[in-house]
């Protein structure tokens, strides 16, 4: 049983999230959020594993919302919504720690599989898609990719583990990892997790986030490779 929290200022959109999830047995909606600082407070309260996360709201926003609740240090993972033109306020949540995002006009499956990935730790988004997505709007992301030699994130990661957290950047999959290193895919899986533990990652994106700031990958550099 997942649990989750909904989060969006429309009662409308709420109530059909509600009726969406509550028709399958795998969730259960533990509360609804009108507001970014109701989300935090119930976020803290009732423990949901995934909240469920508008991003245009009155007071409090999404991104706010998102930064407190992963900064409090809890079970709670956010799924972001958004819409098409909103893709720069998507990149903001994933940096305040969201696992991933939809889009609002996603089909119920998919916001249904989603929700699951995020509860088991996967992050939402599949790994090439991110790395378009942040290819496209690079130019909105704060500040410039700095030089990672001396960053501490990557002292600890072996020559092979830096391999690998740079494929992740470049959006390779598992699969894709695993062909161009020659590695089997569950020696990569477990590189992967290990990556992710050593440079503080929640999930996949975080990584490919981290890539970037580094300066481990830029912009199309997976079309080169």
């Amino acid at each position: 049983m997942t649990t989750v929290l909904i989060v969006d200022d429309q009662p409308l959109q709420r109530f059909g999230f509600r009726i969406l999830l509550e028709s399958v047995p795998e969730t259960d909606v533990v509360g609804e959020a009108a507001h970014g600082a109701e989300a935090v407070r119930q976020a803290a309260e009732l423990r949901p594993d995934v909240v469920l996360m508008d991003v245009r709201m009155p007071g409090m926003d999404g991104i706010e919302a998102t930064r407190r609740i992963t900064a409090a240090g809890g079970r709670s993972r956010v799924l972001v919504l958004t819409t098409f033109d909103l893709d720069e306020y998507a990149h903001a949540a994933l940096r305040a720690g969201a696992s991933g995002f939809l889009l609002k006009d996603a089909r119920p499956e998919e916001l249904l599989s989603g929700i699951r990935a995020v509860a088991t730790g996967d992050a939402v988004i599949a790994p090439a898609l991110t790395r378009r997505l942040l290819d496209t709007y690079a130019h909105h992301l704060p500040g410039r990719p700095q030089d990672g030699a001396a960053d501490p994130r990557l002292s600890a990661l072996t020559e092979r583990e830096h391999e690998i957290l740079v494929a992740i950047g470049r959006g390779w999959t598992n699969t894709e990892i695993a062909e161009r290193l020659f590695l089997s895919e569950s020696t990569v899986k477990t590189h992967v997790g290990r990556v992710l533990a050593k440079i503080g990652a929640r999930d996949r994106i975080q990584a490919v986030i981290c890539a970037y700031d580094l300066g481990l990958t830029h912009p199309n550099a997976a079309a080169t490779d």
